[in-house]
């Protein structure tokens, strides 16, 4: 979503026909816009503020202390990463397989129709590709994910890999990505997962448990032998692998291409950033994905990437950390042959064709054939591969989706949602469902540590003044404060954000200056305003959340901490202004924690819900901090209100900003 500068915004105030005091809109706008933090400074504090907060590899001198670590790393991501709240009870759901028949493959091999069901209600489409005259025999069978491609699969490169393993005797199943192919759709896009996070069940859940069914379903075939079960695909299909490679021991063999790399490593390049599932809420404070290719160790792992990718996960920056982090396990094993690696020249650019398919092949010749009369060189199959008509398989007319998954979250949340009216109960309630609240927020105790008086210019009606206040050692926050000449002694604090701020709000905040109102102080927290991040800073936010931060935590602390030091230097209480779904979470979430400070919470639009983030079907990529996990489960607007009380008054404005 593109967002309008602060800039931009004041823009539009400038051929405003309000004047103030001889000084024209436009004039005022510049003063109050003026950057004055360097532009890249908030990237550099999130940075760093993630990186020191990624899980170590452990340091392990045996097979015992490494299974140690590696069993309990495993347990904890299932447990507090993939398959919390629902997730939990879908993972125990029965295998559902739905079949439609059978067509012609080419020469030695057919193809089986099917559908099965990943999560209650969303199902995968799949095609099973059959080696012929299999008779009694076991053999290998292979798992055959795809990412970002809206071909899914129906992708030539991926209908040749599946031949060439049918071909040789192996059953390959293709199955459908979520969002990809048949399952392309608004309701899958991947930043809507989401909104299961909100409801409290992890929106990871339904890609791991439609990759643990597809494993699920070959291990099913008679013909399917449990010691050969392999894994391979290219981008998200790449990542695909190495979450389920690492966390199901069926998976003996892995191949994940040009997948992922350690959250270091995407710190610090900015291509291998990756979208919701690749940057999972927690994931990086459980295990990194070091960690997950280390607990490969000892089984067979091929470590395929390209060396000049186009998109992302380039050979040169991606492959040697975790090289780095896993030779030294599979040497604790004497299996240092188990984990290679193949970097792809020809075409080196984001793929999966036929130099890194030959190495695929070669891999499992190694392993499953012991090397004998296996041979890797690809079997010529273009004229073999069918169109997407051909390879259509039914689904049902109200398949479920991330987002018809969110809405049935939804219903009755939150739980516990009465509030009390006895006085001395209430009270009680407030002390127990504030600290649930600061801890399911992560909040900080944000103290002001440096303040610097950047700069100051006098306009009509009063001054224009610039701060930079430090926040410990992990944030910058610039803060722009409006003092009237002749004031009324009050102060308001406003949370400043560029997309929702709109010029009619910008010309009453300044208005306040001119009509001798209260000090105003408009504050950017984390990802807003003179505090947005300069690239991808969507996904910057999804950083905040996997390392076990919340990006509203961050931000309604960092709001406490302004409204705690404009108080003691006004000596004085605040009035806290939030306009909008977002600015009003943050808002909200600040006055109930617990703030004296404030003693009114003004928030434009009444009719705010956290369930409007469902309802208007909202990604993270529209407003990060709306997604904190759990939050609906135990809280909405009203609960938050009643904790802010009786310090804090609530007050409501017709509202004039959607989000």
């Amino acid at each position: 979503m593109t967002r309008p500068t602060l800039i931009g915004i004041l823009l539009v105030v400038m051929i405003s026909s309000v004047v103030w005091a001889g000084e024209k809109p436009s004039d005022i706008a510049k003063k109050i816009a003026k950057p004055f933090l360097d532009k890249e400074l908030s990237l550099n504090e999130v940075v760093k503020f993630t990186e020191q907060r990624v899980v170590p590899m452990p340091e392990v001198s045996s097979v015992e202390e490494w299974e140690k670590h590696a069993n309990r790393m495993r347990k904890d991501v299932l447990e507090k990463v993939v398959l919390r709240g629902e997730a939990a009870k879908w993972k125990d759901a029965p295998l559902k397989i739905v079949r439609s028949g059978k067509i012609d493959g080419g020469e030695g091999y057919h193809i089986e129709k099917l559908r099965y069901e990943a999560v209650p209600g969303l199902w995968i489409p799949a095609l099973l590709y059959v080696p012929e005259n299999l008779g009694n025999r076991k053999v290998s069978v292979i798992l055959n994910v795809n990412g970002h491609d809206g071909k899914g699969k129906v992708a030539p490169y991926k209908q040749i890999r599946c031949i060439n393993l049918a071909k040789r005797g192996m059953l390959a199943l293709n199955v459908e990505w979520l969002g990809m192919g048949q399952l392309k759709g608004d309701g899958f896009v991947h930043y809507r997962m989401n909104q299961l996070d909100l409801c409290g069940t992890s929106g990871l859940a339904p890609f791991y448990l439609s990759m643990s069914r597809g494993i699920d379903l070959l291990l099913d075939h008679k013909n399917a032998d449990p010691s050969r079960v392999a894994v391979a695909g290219l981008s998200g299909g790449g990542w695909q692998t190495i979450i389920i490679s690492a966390l199901d021991g069926r998976v003996t063999l892995s191949d994940p291409v040009a997948g992922y790399s350690s959250f270091r490593t995407r710190l610090h390049n900015f291509s291998d950033l990756g979208d919701s599932e690749q940057t999972p809420v927690d994931l990086g404070i459980t295990a990194d994905y070091v960690q997950l290719t280390a607990m490969r160790a000892p089984r067979p792992t091929l470590l395929t990437y390209n060396i000049g990718d186009n998109c992302c996960f380039a050979s040169g920056h991606a492959l040697s950390p975790l090289l780095e982090a896993a030779r030294p396990i599979y040497k604790l094993y004497g299996k240092q042959d188990y984990l290679a690696s193949h970097i792809n020249l020809d075409p080196g650019t984001h793929n999966f064709e036929k130099d890194n398919r030959q190495a695929f092949y070669l891999m499992i010749g190694v392993h499953f054939f012991d090397g004998k009369k296996f041979d890797p060189t690809e079997i010529p199959c273009d004229d073999e591969v069918k169109t997407h008509e051909q390879l259509l398989i039914e689904l049902p007319e109200d398949n479920g989706n991330f987002h018809t998954l969110a809405v049935d979250l939804a219903k009755g949340l939150p739980r516990n949602a009465e509030i009390p009216t006895e006085s001395k109960t209430l009270d009680t309630w407030r002390e127990d469902r504030r600290a649930a609240l600061a801890k399911l927020v992560h909040a900080h105790d944000y103290q002001v540590t440096k303040m610097e008086l950047h700069s100051s210019e006098e306009v009509d009606g009063g001054t224009v003044r610039r701060w930079i206040l430090s926040l410990g050692e992990s944030w910058t926050l610039p803060i722009v404060q409006l003092e009237p000449s002749k004031g009324s002694g009050k102060s308001e604090v406003h949370i400043l954000e560029d997309s929702n701020v709109t010029a009619s709000q910008v010309v009453a905040v300044a208005k306040k200056l001119t009509d001798g109102g209260p000090v105003v102080y408009l504050v950017s927290p984390f990802y807003f305003a003179h505090s947005k991040i300069s690239t991808r800073d969507y996904l910057f936010a999804l950083m905040i959340s996997t390392v076990g931060e919340r990006p509203v935590g961050i931000q309604a602390s960092q709001v406490k901490a302004v409204c705690d030091w404009v108080a003691k230097n006004s000596k004085t209480t605040v009035s806290l202004h939030g306009v909008g779904l977002r600015q009003s979470l943050i808002a909200s979430v600040a006055a109930a924690l617990g703030s004296k400070s404030i003693n009114r919470l003004v928030l434009e639009g009444k009719n705010h819900s956290l369930h409007d983030v469902i309802s208007r079907n909202l990604t993270v990529r529209d407003a990060p901090e709306l997604f904190c996990f759990g939050l609906l489960e135990k809280f909405d607007f009203p609960q938050l209100h009643a904790l802010a009380s009786p310090h804090t008054k609530v007050e409501f404005l017709e509202s004039k900003s959607d989000q």
